[in-house]
């Protein structure tokens, strides 16, 4: 008998399930203390619900709470803004936020069912450091999409050079360097600044 190979199967989303005590009472802490958005939920009372951070979807599920060696790990964009935000709201703070050796920035937080959470963001400083030499280049930008970067670099937390050595580099390879939540502030972004014109619009540039 030949025994039969590992699938070759690709998983596309994963999702966590939760047993909690009282669905909507967690809902309304994943939503307001937490920085999660509702999806859905089922049944009347709900029996279950799902809550959205960014495009993923965790479960809470009516239940026993089993928080014992039970943790659930996100990684997100910005770990340090959606901890000041957390911290804010009075969620209990397991580990404060810190660069681990595992290459990502996170902290970790108890829910009110008493499950451990980690939220953290991936390093981009690891490996050892590259000397080098910075010129001065003669570069004039247009004016709105100058702004834009000084408050992209900002956001980032980043200066103006390393923001665009960035950018330049990710584009020599060919992807982009932003994360979905960078390209969500930079369409706010574009819309603060007045930036209504497209990314071919450069050939098209005249000075006044």
């Amino acid at each position: 008998m030949t025994a039969l190979g590992t699938p070759d199967v690709d998983c596309e989303q994963q999702h966590a399930s939760l047993a909690v005590e009282d669905v909507m009472a967690a809902v309304e802490f994943y939503t307001r203390k937490l920085g999660f958005r509702l999806g859905f939920t089922d049944g009347e009372p709900p029996d279950m619900a799902g809550v959205n951070l960014g495009e993923e979807q965790m479960f809470l599920a009516i239940g026993t709470p089993s928080p014992k060696g039970c943790s659930v790990y996100f990684v997100v964009n910005n770990a340090d803004e959606l901890y000041e935000f957390q911290a804010a709201n009075g969620v209990e703070i397991v580990q404060p936020p810190g660069d681990r050796p595992y290459g990502l920035r996170d902290y970790r937080v108890r829910d009110l069912n008493g499950y451990l959470l980690a939220f953290g963001h991936r390093l981009f400083n690891e490996g050892p450091a590259i000397e080098i030499e910075r010129v001065d280049v003669p570069v004039r930008l247009e004016k709105r999409l100058a702004r834009l970067l000084h408050d992209l670099a900002a956001y980032k937390r980043m200066s103006l050079a390393s923001c665009l050595e960035e950018t330049l580099l990710h584009t020599l390879e060919g992807v982009g360097p932003h994360t979905k939540g960078d390209l969500r502030h930079i369409q706010m972004l574009k819309q603060k600044h007045g930036i209504d014109y497209d990314s071919h619009a450069s050939y098209r540039f005249v000075e006044r």
